[in-house]
């Protein structure tokens, strides 16, 4: 996970530096330094070439730009001392200094939707048809409260026809579209299920349990056991159908997960079906947090599941689509956060975080929609009118090309320690929310 996250973020932060290194260069400024991570004090690896210090730093936090006569983040202010020499990013036409600033983003930007695209041309797209799924829905608490029951099927949302099965597009049109109204099929009986206001309150306050409050379910399929869990000693096998827990019926997986987790460190007996046979599993002491130590066969095994595949031409207009959509998400779960709707200690996470995204065993297929997601994110962050981030530049240089009027360098300096203040206390806050919730 940590490999995955570094080589990921490296990938990321090297071509946004390109981004502001390589119109810097076609406008005749000079670059000092160019570096993948931070290097106060010292860097592992660095070469010059040119007026150039390439480097690797030892503090991987992300990676820099440092380009003459601008006043940014290492808060060099000597050049403000003498008079702008023509090679001095302050010495460069406004329009020219805003396309050097702006070129990071688009990097990330560009990058984010070609990566989707390329997800999409190479793997297509797998979706599990909502008609194909005959055992209905399993719900959190989250989606009782709000009306869903076990065993629903959803038929359409908001008045849309609801043609794939994915839980946060359900989530998503409640939370960001203000979504009341979907249609269901329950026992046998077609039924309009209205969201309350409350409801929805409590499903854009607990976002991340929001997305995932849906399910498909299923009956409960081994697919593969450790051998060294508690069901994998009692002789629980792949492809056994657990049926019973001490003699009650648990037909579906997410009433065999309730029951266990309800059950840390207790004994229990398991009926299973294996081939046509009833075995039963007696005396089975499971683990401290109600585990048997086997993962379930999913949704692919029980339905068949629908593969679009997308030819180049196809896949990078669906590619650039499906990064606005995303964009779009996030500008809108932003205003969420700053009107309150959304708890920022539920929403903001740190380096640990990050690095959960990340499967625990190599996978490229994840690595690059994950690599994808933090383009764009990179992209929009930056984009914040932050002094010290791009956006903050971007909004000076725009004033400047509106009014004629250049902004001083006292108060850059002034805007970007404010800024570099602002960035420390929220890298601060993101990674204690980190560490108080590994400690919960």
């Amino acid at each position: 996970m940590i490999a995955q996250l570094i080589l990921s973020l490296s990938i990321l932060v090297v071509l946004h530096e390109l981004g502001h290194f390589i119109p810097a260069k076609l406008f005749k400024t000079r670059v000092e330094k160019f570096y993948l991570f931070f290097d106060p004090w010292f860097s592992l690896f660095k070469f010059k070439k040119g007026d150039t210090e390439y480097g690797i730093g030892w503090l991987p936090l992300g990676g820099y730009v440092k380009i003459s006569g601008m006043v940014d983040e290492s808060m060099d202010k000597e050049f403000t001392n003498r008079a702008p020499q023509p090679w001095e990013f302050r010495s460069k036409k406004a329009w020219q200094r805003l396309i050097i600033m702006i070129g990071g983003v688009t990097v990330n930007f560009l990058l984010g939707f070609f990566i989707f695209g390329m997800m999409l041309f190479v793997y297509g797209e797998e979706k599990l048809p909502a008609s194909e799924m005959t055992y209905g829905i399993a719900t959190t608490q989250l989606a009782k409260n709000a009306g869903f029951k076990d065993g629903d099927q959803i038929l359409s949302v908001g008045g849309k026809p609801y043609e794939f099965f994915n839980s946060a597009v359900v989530s998503k049109e409640i939370m960001l579209d203000n979504v009341r109204d979907i249609r269901i099929k329950r026992d046998g009986q077609e039924i309009d299920l209205k969201i309350s206001e409350k409801a929805a309150a409590d499903i854009t306050s607990n976002q991340k349990e929001a997305v995932a409050m849906l399910a498909p379910r299923l009956p409960t399929t081994v697919a593969k056991v450790d051998p060294e869990s508690p069901g994998g000693k009692a002789g629980l096998k792949e492809n056994d159908q657990i049926i019973k827990i001490n003699g009650q019926d648990v037909p579906y997986y997410n009433n065999l997960s309730e029951k266990l987790l309800s059950m840390p460190n207790q004994v229990i007996d398991l009926t299973v079906l294996r081939g046509s046979d009833t075995v039963a599993l007696k005396g089975i002491k499971l683990s401290e947090t109600g585990k048997l130590g086997f993962n379930p066969k999913g949704p692919d095994f029980y339905y068949k599941l629908v593969n679009k595949e997308y030819s180049f031409a196809e896949a990078m207009p669906a590619g650039v689509n499906k990064g606005i959509s995303f964009l779009s998400d996030q500008i809108s779960a932003f205003g969420q956060m700053f009107s309150g709707k959304i708890k920022a200690s539920e929403s903001l996470g740190g380096f640990a975080s990050i690095t959960k995204l990340f499967p625990t065993t190599w996978d490229w297929e994840q690595f690059w929609r994950i690599t994808g997601v933090l383009s764009l994110i990179l992209g929009f962050m930056n984009l914040l009118p932050i002094p010290a981030l791009d956006g903050g530049y971007i909004m000076f240089l725009l004033w400047e090309v509106v009014t004629g009027k250049k902004v001083n360098d006292k108060v850059m300096e002034v805007a970007t320690t404010i800024g570099m203040v602002l960035l420390l206390g929220l890298l601060l806050y993101a990674n204690g929310l980190d560490v108080f919730r590994a400690l919960k």
